[in-house]
C-alpha cells in the first residue's frame, strides 16, 4: 500500500530544475505509485498556478500527478494553522492535518510549525533518508 503524502509546491519546483534531487526521487516514487500524492481543489490550484509561470516546467506533467482517488475531499480549515507565518502555506498545512499524511517541503515556514503539527512535516532529504532507515528496520 502506498503512502500518503503532501507535497508542497517547491517541492515540484525543485524536481523540476534537478532531476537528481531528492525531490525528483519523490516525485518518483509518486509516479510509480509508491506514494499516494493526496491532494484538494486549493492545493492543486496553487502548484498548477506557480508551475504555469515557470516555462522550463511542465503544467501537463504534473496533471499525471493528480490523480483522482487521491483527492481530499473532507474538509480542511486553513485558519487554525496562523502558526504558519506565510497564509498561502496554511492550505497545505491544513491538508496534511486533516488528512492525516506527511507534509513534504522546503519551506522554512512550514518545517517551523514542526513542533506544533500533529503530522510529520519533513524535507525530501529527511523523508528518504527515514524511509531508507524504515527499508533496513532501524529506527526512523
Amino acid at each position: 500500500m502506498a503512502k500518503d503524502v503532501i507535497l508542497d509546491t517547491n517541492v515540484l519546483v525543485a524536481a523540476g530544475f534537478n532531476r537528481h534531487s531528492a525531490s525528483a526521487k519523490i516525485l518518483g516514487l509518486v509516479r510509480e505509485g509508491k506514494l499516494r500524492m493526496i491532494w484538494n481543489r486549493q492545493t492543486r490550484g496553487e502548484i498548477e498556478h506557480i508551475l504555469g509561470k515557470i516555462p522550463a516546467l511542465s503544467k501537463r506533467d504534473s496533471k499525471a500527478l493528480f490523480r483522482e482517488n487521491a483527492r481530499f475531499r473532507g474538509r480542511t480549515d486553513p485558519s487554525r494553522f496562523r502558526y504558519v507565518p506565510d497564509p498561502a502555506d496554511r492550505k497545505f498545512a491544513a491538508l496534511a492535518d486533516a488528512s492525516g499524511a506527511t507534509l513534504i517541503s522546503n519551506d522554512d515556514d512550514l518545517l517551523g510549525g514542526r513542533r506544533r503539527a500533529r503530522v510529520p512535516i519533513v524535507t525530501p532529504g529527511e523523508f528518504l533518508r527515514r524511509g531508507r532507515k524504515k527499508n533496513r528496520g532501524e529506527p526512523a
